[in-house]
């Protein structure tokens, strides 16, 4: 059992790549006060806890009722990745052309927490996979323990992600603005490499299955 919750860790930080996050979530709260970024980052991790908890306990049933295959959810969320790669690499945000104080007030409303944090960079597509592979077969039910510890070994990886958005500020601080912009356009074309395996993956399987 030690064996399999090491490897289900080594798999989800794969997955999830809490490091990814920190030049994200740098460009998602630019010009953000602390106490914004702070709450984003935990909530953002309180709701992907809620969805893989969810996706654990009842994922595969839901999916089969709803008649949903992962696929799906691989091929959309790689559409939203997309998106946010786009916006990354042009440094320009969605939606109509604004004014500068205009932009400030919306990023201090901005709810970035549920999109594009916890849905799809931490609760992704291919976090929620990976979810339904190692808990479908692990029913609460039957094996209550291993399945506890299963998802702590998820919340861990969580919790990595919180800390990678904590430091991801003071970190990006150090590299300056030109490092920062150049860091943030390199990501997003890795994001967005991604995002397009997402789709095509997704895609791929929909048409084999």
């Amino acid at each position: 059992m030690i064996e399999q919750l090491i490897k289900f860790f080594i798999v989800f930080f794969v997955v999830v790549e809490p490091i990814s996050l920190i030049p994200i979530f740098s460009g998602l709260t630019e010009g953000a006060n602390a106490q914004y970024k702070h709450r984003m980052a935990i909530k953002a991790v309180v709701v992907a806890s809620a969805i893989l908890l969810l996706f654990a306990l009842a994922g595969a049933a839901f999916l089969g009722a709803m008649g949903i295959s992962i696929d799906s959810f691989r091929i959309f969320g790689g559409l939203l990745l997309f998106l946010i790669a786009l916006e990354m690499v042009f440094a320009r945000e969605s939606g109509p052309r604004t004014t500068t104080d205009e932009q400030a007030e919306n990023r201090k409303r901005a709810d970035i927490s549920v999109f594009p944090l916890a849905f799809p960079l931490m609760a992704g597509p291919g976090a929620l996979t990976t979810m339904l592979l190692w808990f479908g077969p692990v029913p609460i039910t039957q094996h209550p323990l291993k399945f506890a510890a299963l998802f702590l070994c998820a919340i861990l990886v969580l919790l990595l992600c919180l800390l990678a958005m904590w430091v991801a500020t003071p970190l990006m601080r150090v590299i300056g603005v030109t490092g920062s912009n150049v860091a943030n356009r390199l990501f997003g074309v890795i994001l967005g490499a991604l995002a397009v395996e997402f789709i095509v993956v997704g895609i791929r399987a929909s048409f084999l299955s």
